[in-house]
């Protein structure tokens, strides 16, 4: 997630004991007995999944580099004092308010002012660059948790999203084009993410990442057949360029050193101290896992950005030695993940060490889209067939 950008730029941090009320209702809403993070995580790919997208419809995307968040469409109030409302709500679950009267979602056959409710959009918030110059906040919707009250989560992706743009978005937009000086007023834009089949992984590298107007960092194959799960689900999979697989740790500083100059000893606070990293056992337990590698510039950079590092959330990746890196952002500053509440659980560490270790190569795509189309096409062909005896009164 880019320190670019923080959902405290387009709304504002609902107190937590307020925002119980809104988590009970979202569980409800999708029949969860939880009230935490209901959004899907993927896993980090590896060899052993170029047979799954060559058995399985799988449609990619690109992997936006933005913050994960859901934006949840829902009221407040009660009787005639009862109102539109609309909130982000990002994986530490916490909840922000959209507080803006010209943020309005009509519904497809009712009138300007009706609007929908109960309505939850998984998606990234991301600063597109545009090509005058300017940056245009957008939400990228990659799919549907439910409509107006009506789960969507037992649905196919394809159906999941197809009902996100008939019904939220095509209104919507029609909207504002009927009154263009509203489009400057809103937070964000609101797009669909493109979506392409999985064999389309050429055009996707080659056309789509170099274009795009904000930050990418690999590729996604969620697959269409299957009903939208909670945590982690084994059908979104995430792939990422060798030098992009990255882990999210726990930051643990160690003691500074010390120094001795005229016969006196003191903590040098400008010394950097050795640094650790944790990962996520589960149960609130955090176990040491490698040790983070920082330079002497890094560390002036670190310090230069006079905030508390220990006990953050940091994203790093290994080096060509084998060394933790702290990945950075364009300002050299290191990426930490505020957004979330914990470092990544060590079996999602052990997905992401393997797909370092099984280097998937961006070659390594390209060379197995045929495969994939090969076979995509073949289960296209024998539908057709199955279709056609029934189309012409059923088998004889």
């Amino acid at each position: 997630m880019s320190s670019l950008l923080q959902l405290s730029d387009v709304a504002d941090l609902i107190p937590r004991q307020d925002a119980n009320f809104f988590k009970q209702r979202v569980a409800e809403l999708l029949e969860r007995n939880s009230p935490h993070f209901p959004g899907a995580q993927p896993v980090s790919f590896s060899r052993r999944h170029f047979r799954e997208l060559q058995d399985t419809d799988y449609w990619l995307c690109e992997k936006t580099d933005g913050i994960r968040c859901l934006l949840y469409l829902t009221t407040f109030g009660e009787g005639p004092q009862l109102q539109e409302a609309h909130m982000l709500i990002d994986r530490k679950n916490d909840y922000y308010n959209i507080d803006n009267p010209h943020f309005h979602f009509p519904l497809p056959d009712g009138p300007d002012e009706s609007y929908h409710t109960e309505t939850l959009l998984d998606g990234e918030l991301v600063l597109d660059k545009l090509p005058t110059g300017g940056e245009q906040k957008t939400f990228l919707v990659f799919d549907c948790l439910a409509v107006d009250g009506k789960s969507m989560l037992q649905r196919t992706l394809d159906k999941r999203l197809g009902y996100f743009v008939e019904s939220v978005l095509k209104p919507y937009n029609r909207l504002l084009s009927r009154y263009p000086e509203e489009k400057e007023l809103q937070p964000f834009v609101i797009n669909a993410k493109k979506m392409e089949k999985a064999y389309g992984v050429m055009m996707m590298i080659k056309d789509v990442l170099p274009k795009l107007p904000h930050g990418s960092d690999g590729l996604i194959f969620t697959c269409r057949t299957s009903p939208y799960t909670s945590g982690t689900d084994p059908k979104i999979i995430k792939w990422k360029p060798p030098h992009e697989n990255t882990i999210d740790f726990r930051l643990q500083l160690g003691d500074f050193p010390s120094i001795t100059d005229d016969g006196q000893t003191y903590v040098d606070y400008d010394a950097c101290p050795p640094m650790e990293l944790l990962v996520f056992h589960g149960n609130k337990k955090n176990e040491v896992f490698a040790k983070l590698h920082v330079t002497e510039n890094e560390w002036e950079s670190m310090k230069g950005m006079q905030q508390i590092l220990d006990g953050r959330i940091i994203e790093c990746h290994k080096d060509e030695q084998g060394r933790w890196r702290y990945k950075k952002e364009p300002n050299g500053e290191p990426r930490f993940r505020d957004d979330k509440t914990e470092a990544n659980h060590i079996t999602t560490v052990e997905s992401v060490l393997e797909s370092i270790e099984d280097a998937v190569s961006e070659q390594d795509l390209l060379d197995n889209a045929k495969i994939i189309n090969a076979q995509w096409k073949r289960r296209e062909a024998e539908a057709s067939r199955s279709i056609a005896p029934q189309a012409n009164g059923g088998p004889r």
